[in-house]
């Protein structure tokens, strides 16, 4: 049996007809409510060949869906991405715009996201750039312009209280990891070293650089811990440097992504909120726990 989960942005309303119009289209079983106004389910014998087709429909009226087998949904290991996913900016960027170099970052790292530039050399030039900068920067940027994504908090939270482990495993920086790891809940988290001396970033940072492939090793150094599979992993990210994990895990989320990423990920949420996550997973509101 395969298990097919509509959800909408929470501001938004769920149609009740559109799911019942989807529902009877497909000879899917009774709808469950996760949510009364933005989530909700159904069963089918077999995925529908139009899936792609009417996923595409969905998207377009601002609801997401995710179809996948019904046996193990909730996942043991929560695997997620930071710049842009469980937060809302990217850090280099941000550290760049208080360098007054905002427009020129942005653009490397748009174009490395995307799977056109190599992301080691990309990282490498971007953080050249920040040479000098006071390391000072870095709290104050955290304070004043880093803001999590809505939903993060519950999402791990209601992971972590029904016995998943949650990872933060990022291409950014170990000095904003840290910060937002301890904020959301997260057990551990990886992500790459500034160099700083007397007080100021060289422009340099500590390799190996943790990029895709520490990515999806991130993956299998976990489940090889915990005594799990790679199918018990739920991952999320938005960059193409995210691709790997997404394709390995067991559940592997686009989240608000790129282009690209989007294309080759196996899944999508392009409108919920993080809490989007959850319900995918078979959680209904009332299993949500406060981050």
């Amino acid at each position: 049996m395969f298990t097919l989960t509509l959800v909408t942005n929470p501001a938004m309303i769920l149609d009740p007809a559109l799911v019942r119009a989807l529902r009877d289209a497909l000879g899917g079983g009774d709808a469950v409510w996760l949510d009364p106004n933005c989530a909700a389910e159904f069963e089918v014998a077999k995925l529908p060949r139009t899936l792609d087709d009417i996923r595409t429909s969905l998207t377009a009226e601002g609801v997401d869906l995710v179809a996948q087998p019904s046996a193990g949904r909730r996942k043991k290991l929560l695997l997620a991405d930071m710049d842009s996913t469980m937060i809302q900016q990217e850090c280099v960027d941000e550290l760049a715009a208080a360098a007054g170099i905002g427009d020129r970052v942005a653009q490397i790292t748009a174009r490395a996201m995307n799977g056109e530039l190599d992301f080691e050399a990309a990282l490498k030039e971007r953080v050249a750039l920040l040479r000098g900068l006071p390391e000072t920067t870095i709290a104050e940027v955290l304070a004043r312009r880093i803001t999590m994504m809505p939903g993060g908090a519950t999402l791990v939270a209601t992971m972590k209280a029904h016995g998943a482990y949650a990872a933060l495993v990022s291409g950014g920086f170990t000095a904003f990891t840290a910060a937002v790891a301890a904020k959301l809940g997260f057990d551990e988290h990886r992500a790459n070293t500034l160099h700083v001396e007397n007080g100021t970033l060289t422009g340099t940072v500590a390799e190996p650089i943790l990029g895709r492939e520490a990515k999806v090793a991130a993956l299998e150094d976990l489940t090889a811990r915990f005594g799990i599979a790679a199918a018990d992993v739920l991952a999320i990210g938005d960059g193409a440097n995210d691709l790997g994990m997404l394709q390995r895990a067991g559940l592997g989320v686009a989240v608000h992504a790129k282009p690209v990423v989007r294309a080759q990920a196996a899944h999508a949420i392009n409108h919920g909120d993080l809490t989007a996550l959850l319900y995918i997973q078979g959680y209904e509101r009332r299993d949500f726990v406060a981050g």
